[in-house]
């Protein structure tokens, strides 16, 4: 997974400023259609000139870039608290944002503000006004959890969850979010993307008619992997390596694919019924890939009879594809990077966004957070970043059980991933053979449920 804070896998454009973003946002092609809520510079902060202080929770590379992100898209902010369970990540996060962030003063973390270990997350909250939860995703419902009761406005990444006792948690701390109007914007950054709201914008103007089937994909060669050290305890070596386990991952189906999926339901305006698909690890299968797979293939079937095709693999040198394409009754549309094209079937362009000079959706996220906390308003990106996050879940039920997974039966899961408490003395929540192997799922075998 590329780290946001340094390269967009969607378009690249990490230098736009607050200003870049207002000054380049225009009319979409083929409508009159603009980002809600913006305000020119003069007019900003007109509602709320608090300084808002800001605690990050999660401090590897997605944590920094999302810091550094939150720290450049309001005049008005500080970096006040950092917490992650590892001192040496901390400690690098915070040399990498005071240096991106140069001479604005808005990095101000003292040693005693700097918490470390599994109890962290909740002292740095305390401090702040907002947070940013970018820790692996197994302790995300949790953290939600906790900031919504403490009355924070909340920035955290996909997914919000790694098992479904953590979505339903979640979901009930969404709610609880509305009722306080609290703020809340979930990472994925579709959302915030010019190509997609204008692709959005389109369809609502029946464009290409109903969507009844599509293709989503995330095919990559896969992400990094971390040598185990020879002081480490399982537990370590798992939270350093922790792509590969699912009680803090989920598997790649769901902490990168999750994107595109998730496109798939905003575009149909539906969560999934059923899910049924197949996947395995056949390239990336050694022992320091834990127990994930390297290839899922899901079919999701939708309430309105649409059918979306899932697929993402983590296989060095083959077909690499990041992008989604749906057909509609009239017609079809793709969207891949900063672009989005619809086409009816007689081959004809009916709207075309070419996005080179787009804001980047990942400044633009924090843009809009701090603009509805000032403006009093009400972001409310939770739920779906829930129903998202458990829609790539039964994805992944469905390739590891070789079943038929059902919504209504999937979200009555009791099998939890994540314990409740943990420290460093506990026992990690999976544990290889005496040979080092990791226990892989096996499809007409393996319990999801």
């Amino acid at each position: 997974m590329k780290n946001k804070g340094t390269t967009n896998e969607s378009n690249g454009k990490n230098e736009n400023s607050r200003r870049s973003f207002v000054k380049n946002t225009a009319l979409f092609t083929g409508g009159t259609v603009l980002l809600p809520n913006l305000r020119m510079d003069a007019m900003y902060n007109v509602f709320n000139d608090k300084k808002l202080k800001i605690a990050l929770v999660g401090c590897g590379g997605r944590g920094t870039g999302a810091a550094i992100q939150a720290l450049n898209a309001d005049d008005n902010v500080e970096l006040v608290a950092m917490a992650d369970a590892f001192e040496d990540r901390l400690k690098n996060s915070l040399i990498n944002i005071t240096k991106e962030m140069g001479e604005t003063k808005k990095v101000k973390v003292p040693k005693k503000n700097q918490f470390v270990g599994f109890d962290a997350a909740e002292k740095a909250m305390d401090l702040a006004d907002v947070v940013i939860l970018a820790t692996p995703p197994g302790f995300r419902p949790q953290h939600f959890e906790y900031a919504v009761n403490n009355g924070k406005h909340v920035f955290m990444e996909k997914p919000v969850a790694t098992d479904v006792p953590g979505v339903r948690k979640v979901l009930a701390a969404a709610q609880k979010a509305k009722e306080n109007r609290l703020n809340v914007v979930v990472g994925l950054q579709r959302h915030y993307q010019d190509n997609y709201l204008a692709a959005i914008a389109n369809l609502k103007q029946d464009k290409i008619g109903k969507i009844v089937s599509g293709q989503v994909y995330w095919n990559s060669g896969g992400v990094w992997v971390r040598e185990r050290k020879p002081e480490q305890s399982e537990l370590e070596y798992q939270m350093r390596n922790w792509y590969y386990f699912n009680w803090l991952c989920g598997d790649h189906i769901l902490e990168q694919h999750i994107h595109n999926i998730d496109v798939a339901n905003w575009f149909i305006g539906e969560y999934p019924i059923s899910a049924q698909g197949m996947g395995g690890r056949q390239v990336r299968n050694g022992k320091d890939h834990g127990e994930i797979f390297d290839h899922h293939f899901v079919e999701f079937t939708y309430p309105s009879g649409a059918v979306i095709a899932s697929q993402c693999r983590h296989q060095p040198e083959t077909m690499s594809r990041v992008s989604e394409f749906f057909q509609g009754t009239k017609g079809t549309v793709s969207t891949e990077g900063d672009r989005a094209t619809m086409k009816d079937w007689n081959g004809n362009t009916v709207f075309e966004h070419r996005g080179k000079d787009d804001p980047n959706p990942y400044e633009v996220e924090h843009i809009k957070l701090f603009e509805s906390i000032r403006n009093g308003g009400v972001l409310a990106d939770a739920e779906n970043g829930a129903k998202s996050t458990m829609t790539a879940i039964m994805g992944r039920m469905a390739t590891y059980s070789g079943k038929v997974i059902k919504w209504d039966e999937a979200m009555q899961s009791e099998l939890q991933l994540v314990p409740d408490s943990m420290n460093w003395e506990s026992p990690a929540p999976v544990n290889p053979d005496a040979d080092g192997w990791y226990a892989i799922p096996t499809p007409g075998k393996t319990t999801v449920m």
